[in-house]
């Protein structure tokens, strides 16, 4: 298992996986805004999403969990 976490801080403006979902490297998993700015956070390796720790609209800190990937 794996975890996807936050490059930085930010309000997550979108997720675009659901739990379930197959991912490949690289793939977009959310889209963090900060600073008038839409950062897409992406995962470095290839599973399923097992959970998604956040909702959209909550306020995440650098380093935060986004999702679990297996």
């Amino acid at each position: 298992m794996s975890e996807i976490k936050a490059s930085m801080a930010g309000n997550m403006w979108k997720i675009v996986v659901k739990e379930g979902d197959k991912v490949e490297a690289g793939d977009d998993v959310a889209i963090l805004e900060s600073m008038k700015m839409e950062i897409p956070i992406s995962t470095e390796q290839s599973g399923i999403i097992k959970e998604i720790k956040v909702r959209e609209g909550d306020f995440i800190n650098e380093g935060d969990v986004i999702a679990v990937i297996e």
